[in-house]
């Protein structure tokens, strides 16, 4: 069990005693990747949870790095990925592995997502096409989401109820099979955070392996541990991701139509909360964040991506 965690000292705590009991039961290795954290996350590792592997970095590597660090240390015949504000719920890991033994076509298991109240999250999406971009732009997602050709990347016609072979689960919480990792290779560190999931997940399907949602287990996820010390920095990082994304996998004239889509996306956006600002005094402070994010995202994509980087196709876009 993998768990790269920088600054989320207090909910990896929680992840950690959730995980605990396996430890012991399974013989389980537990591995912590610290990106540098600056808030203590270490020692409490070190002085609480004695028989987790700490590995610290001198400099944030971000997720991808952080985790095959991590894999490179692992012997077991299942890796599990999970991220520091994740709760392992009772009997999760064992419904998990019993299912993976049964299904050797499967390389890739992810169980049902819950927010601390209990609500499902969606932790399924498609790989990512102009088509559901182009929707997602223009929010048909949201008003025709249920149904399947509108249901947008993140398959809102879905209620994440079934056994289901899907294109991409979360990185929040994986189970790997060694077998297939080793056919598929490590995660891309090209990615410093997002987008290597959908990468990693289609590195899979196209060798062959299977990409499945468990809704028979269960997990809580918290959210945002490390991205909310700077949520629109962190939201960049995003975009930055998305572009490369699809800048690896997509013709380079689909990505500038991609862009193109994004940049629209974040024009209504800013039109939009505009609206909401003026007209309802109570969202204010939520609708002037995301002005602010979405007209960053504006000055990103024209100032270093569409004037500059996209031009010159570099392949060192990022």
């Amino acid at each position: 069990m993998i768990i790269v965690s920088w600054n989320a000292k207090n909910y990896l705590s929680e992840c950690l005693q959730s995980l605990n009991k396996y430890s012991s039961k399974y013989d389980a290795e537990i591995i912590v990747v610290d990106n540098a954290s600056t808030d203590g996350s270490p020692s409490m590792v070190q002085e609480q949870f004695p028989r987790v592997k700490l590995i610290i970095n001198e400099n944030n590597y971000g997720f991808a790095k952080g985790n095959n660090l991590g894999i490179n240390q692992s012997s077991g015949k299942y890796i599990f990925l999970i991220n520091p504000d994740v709760i392992v719920k009772d009997e999760c890991i064992e419904k998990m592995m019993a299912y993976m033994d049964v299904h050797p076509d499967i390389g890739i298991l992810g169980p049902k997502i819950l927010d601390p109240c209990g609500n499902t999250q969606r932790s399924c999406m498609e790989f990512p096409s102009l088509w559901n971009t182009f929707y997602s732009a223009f929010g048909l997602h949201i008003i025709l989401g249920k149904f399947r050709f509108f249901g947008g990347q993140m398959m809102t016609y879905w209620p994440h109820n079934s056994i289901r072979q899907v294109d991409v689960i979360n990185g929040c919480f994986w189970m790997i099979r060694k077998e297939a990792l080793n056919k598929v290779g490590l995660l891309d560190e090209r990615f410093f955070m997002y987008s290597e999931d959908k990468d990693w997940c289609k590195r899979f399907y196209e060798t062959g392996w299977k990409v499945i949602f468990f809704p028979d287990a269960e997990a809580i996820h918290y959210g945002g541990a490390s991205s909310s010390n700077s949520p629109i920095r962190f939201y960049i990082e995003m975009q930055k991701a998305n572009l490369q994304y699809w800048k690896k996998h997509y013709s380079r004239c689909a990505c500038n139509a991609y862009l193109f889509l994004i940049f629209l996306h974040h024009m209504f956006r800013v039109l939009g909360y505009i609206s909401v600002y003026l007209i309802s005094k109570r969202n204010r402070n939520q609708s002037a964040f995301k002005i602010r994010r979405s007209y960053t995202t504006i000055q990103w994509l024209i100032g270093k991506t569409i004037g500059k980087n996209i031009n010159k196709w570099d392949d060192n876009l990022l």
